[in-house]
């Protein structure tokens, strides 16, 4: 999926009037972001948190808004990609996420694919949210192997952000770091 971590941070410059490299910086010094992905927090407690954050009224539809900002599309080749992976291979999604960005991401795969979820382009989803841990942690990419009897070495982990792929390593896994948007059509062209 596309993802753009600029337009939360617009938005959420918009709502608080906090400057947007200001509010870059104050976002690096708070954990609630990696908590709620942990799902050690719902999306009541979230937006307050947020609210608090931003030292802002927002309303819930406001937050969720900004938040989702960021999540812009999935291509039908990437859609097709997945399929054709699934089709010869044991293909799983692994994603740091939290409940108000699955139901977005749920909404645009719908508009995009037809299908209700991402379920069906893997032969399991993984969600940090659900999962309790999240990337880069080794416990996490550990869990995956042993629930599907993968080996490490054998088993090839791709993301685009440096910090999760040198998770994976650290247990083993190989893996490609994504650095461009269409790289991962171009792999497997």
């Amino acid at each position: 999926m596309d993802l753009d971590f600029s337009k939360t941070h617009q938005a959420f410059s918009r709502l608080s009037g906090i400057p947007v490299e200001e509010l870059k910086g104050k976002i690096h010094t708070t954990d609630f972001f990696s908590e709620y992905e942990k799902g050690q927090m719902n999306d009541r407690e979230f937006r307050d948190r947020i609210r608090s954050f931003l030292n802002c009224n927002a309303t819930d539809a406001e937050i969720d808004k900004a938040w989702n900002a960021l999540l812009l599309d999935i291509t039908q080749r990437r859609f097709d990609l997945l399929l054709q992976l699934k089709s010869s291979y044991k293909t799983f999604l692994l994603s740091n996420t939290n409940n108000i960005h699955l139901e977005e991401v749920n909404k645009i795969v719908f508009k995009s694919s037809g299908e209700k979820s991402l379920d069906p382009f893997f032969h399991r989803a993984y969600f940090s949210n659900l999962m309790k841990m999240r990337k880069p942690d080794e416990e996490i990419f550990s869990c995956v192997l042993k629930e599907n009897n993968l080996k490490a070495n054998e088993t090839l982990f791709m993301d685009d952000i440096l910090e999760n792929i040198n998770g994976a390593k650290s247990v083993g896994i190989q893996t490609i770091h994504i650095t461009s948007t269409n790289q991962i059509l171009s792999l497997f062209s």
